[in-house]
């Protein structure tokens, strides 16, 4: 059973049972409840009412070789044999489940919990890029662990620039606070806050980012392989725009404008086995986000930005760029937001006219496809559009 939530970082920094999630979260979770059916397996039950999901799922079957079905929150425990898999798990997830009556023993225990907090801090990167820059010269970055306000700001006065300060423990793309010259009182009190309640601050030079890219892998049992890259997009604040569709080997291409393939392969090498290092009790997925960043003379890679302990965008791309892209085709995923009421639907109207959608044996050639159902209520929609390639 597959379910979108989308507060899940918050929620895990949060660390309470009883975390309510902002408005905003809530809607991007009903507004985005089907992604699943696009990366869950055939035979998956994928969390998601009402009837626009019900209509979406029929419309999309009649094109793509999907076999999975929608349940509501409520009847999940209805069907004890089934794995639970969430986008991230949060003590707020475990207590909605016990208290519809799921069995305590198919969710993690509290101390799993705590573990999987400890894990996701964003203090293992700092840790992972240091390691990382002792094995070769060739990586930029710089990123420190600060449990004081002091030391934080001669950190801040050591260096030109800006700067950024992150929490250890947030939402990815937030919990950022960028330092555009002199830290303010303002920064100065959130970074104490932070300091006190989450036992430290992150703190790292703003670099001239070039691309965004990510490796990902899938951690089981104590063993970590790779599955595919993430070429993506973020908006200015860190947040996330969209990915690329493109195959691993278009991917290497792209990045190979700015770095070795050789170095890319030495990533994909190093990282499996550190993982494991650092994340021995962990299942899942891990997304490692990184950057090409424009130096004097040359493109370096900042090699470990962020580490996601979850289920992320760049993964959902990668799995449906495999599963139901064209071989001969290419195109963008991306998560867009819509503010006024109805703009979402003529978005999508405007789109289909323009872009029509062709599909050859479940695979797309070409065309737009909103991928969660659109109503004229809807704020938050996943949409992809793809163009056969040039060559072909």
């Amino acid at each position: 059973m597959f379910l979108f939530n989308p507060d899940n970082d918050l929620a895990l920094a949060n660390f309470n049972s009883n975390y309510t999630p902002p408005a905003s979260a809530l809607k991007i979770a009903g507004d985005l409840a089907a992604l699943p059916l696009w990366f869950a397996p055939n035979h998956s039950k994928v969390v998601a009412e009402g009837l626009d999901n019900e209509h979406f799922l029929s419309f999309i079957q009649k094109s793509f070789p999907i076999q999975s079905s929608l349940i509501s929150f409520s009847d999940i425990s209805r069907f004890p044999e089934e794995e639970i898999i969430p986008w991230g798990w949060n003590p707020a997830l475990r207590k909605r489940l016990l208290d519809t009556g799921v069995s305590e023993e198919k969710l993690p225990s509290m101390n799993e919990l705590k573990q999987l907090r400890d894990y996701s801090g964003r203090q293992h990167a700092v840790k992972m890029l240091r390691e990382l820059k002792m094995q070769r010269s060739d990586f930029c970055g710089e990123s420190y662990f600060f449990d004081n306000v002091d030391d934080t700001q001669r950190f801040l006065s050591s260096r030109s620039g800006n700067k950024v300060l992150k929490m250890p423990n947030s939402g990815s793309g937030k919990g950022l606070i960028w330092i555009l010259g002199d830290i303010t009182d303002k920064q100065t009190d959130w970074c104490r806050r932070v300091i006190r309640e989450q036992g430290g601050v992150i703190a790292e030079p703003v670099l001239e980012k070039v691309q965004d890219f990510a490796l990902e892998f899938f951690a089981e049992n104590g063993n970590v392989r790779f599955s595919g890259y993430s070429l993506f997009q973020s908006a200015a604040s860190g947040a996330y725009l969209g990915n690329l569709l493109l195959s691993d080997t278009d991917i290497e291409k792209t990045l190979s404008k700015y770095v070795s393939i050789e170095t890319l392969h030495w990533l994909k090498a190093f990282y499996p086995q550190k993982l494991a290092e650092y994340f021995p009790q962990y299942n899942g997925f891990i997304g490692v986000d990184m950057m090409v960043c424009g130096t004097k003379n040359n493109y370096r890679v900042q090699p470990c930005v962020e580490m996601n302990l979850r289920m992320n965008m760049g993964m959902v791309a990668r799995i449906f760029h495999d599963k139901f892209v064209h071989l001969h085709s290419s195109g963008k995923f991306v998560v867009d937001f819509f503010k006024k009421r109805g703009e979402a639907l003529d978005f999508q109207q405007k789109m289909q006219k323009k872009f029509p959608l062709s599909v050859e044996n479940g695979r797309i050639k070409s065309g737009y496809l909103n991928l969660t159902p659109i109503s004229g209520e809807t704020n938050y929609v996943a949409w992809m559009i793809v163009e056969r390639n040039v060559s072909e």
